[in-house]
């Protein structure tokens, strides 16, 4: 067997295994751990689903047994429910990063508007917001085109949440409206000023300087090849890739 192959550890099954559905009807499908150790490869290494390597059984299976739980959610599932036990609530941080579209991303029903492709100086992308706690772990995530702002995806990231004491965030947060809303829920923005505020707002420099954790998470995110750069045409399998990366990266 080849050595540059991901197989899922024993410790890693037994954390995703009691998330997995059991609902089987008919023959029996075929073995969950070596479908889903092919999909992580898949996603690891950036190849496509036709090139996944033999070991791991047909290509067929293991794409549609991707797809098929993409369109279940259960991706997104795992992902929310492990995050949602081991994260820290004192802090957390929100950003967001651009990942380029390629070619093969085109063409997905109802225009890219609805697939989360838009376009920005750098071409037709694809945003992931994140929101991440003390540690700089990933808790929650959404999707957007290249071209939308931060703060309107913010106020619907953080109800994904249970509030936080404080919220560290960079310059492209800094919104009245933003702010308002972190207040409401007990919580205490750490955000600095653009230049063109007339009425500054304090906020703690030595805890804001944290928020490189979460830089260094979407840093650790693209790792995965097929999230560096999005090839899926839906955005739905696209966010299912991500959620599987990101549970596995800190939460498996």
């Amino acid at each position: 067997m080849r050595k540059n192959l991901f197989w899922l550890s024993d410790e890693q099954w037994g954390r995703i295994e009691p998330h997995l559905p059991t609902d089987v009807r008919g023959v029996e499908r075929a073995d969950d751990r070596r479908v889903i150790s092919g999909i992580i490869h898949v996603l690891r290494s950036g190849c496509r689903w036709c090139d996944c390597p033999p070991e791991y059984g047909p290509p067929t299976t293991i794409y549609n047994r991707f797809v098929r739980w993409a369109r279940r959610g259960v991706w997104e599932n795992l992902f929310r429910e492990l995050a949602g036990r081991g994260r820290a609530t004192d802090t957390q941080m929100i950003d967001s990063t651009h990942v380029k579209a390629h070619r093969s991303a085109a063409g997905g029903k109802k225009g890219e508007h609805n697939q989360a492709i838009g376009r920005s100086r750098g071409g037709r992308n694809t945003k992931i917001h994140a929101l991440a706690d003390a540690k700089g772990r990933l808790i929650a995530i959404l999707l957007t085109g290249g071209e939308a702002h931060d703060c309107p995806v913010a106020e619907r990231l953080i109800h994904r949440v249970m509030p936080p004491e404080c919220m560290l965030g960079d310059k492209a947060y800094d919104s009245a409206e933003l702010r308002e809303e972190l207040h409401a829920r007990g919580t205490k923005p750490v955000i600095p000023n653009r230049r063109n505020r007339k009425q500054p707002f304090s906020f703690n420099k030595r805890l804001y300087k944290l928020r490189w954790r979460i830089e260094s998470a979407f840093s650790r995110l693209k790792d995965f090849r097929r999230i560096a750069t999005r090839y899926d045409k839906l955005a739905r399998n696209y966010l299912a890739s991500v959620c599987l990366a990101a549970a596995l990266v800190w939460w498996i």
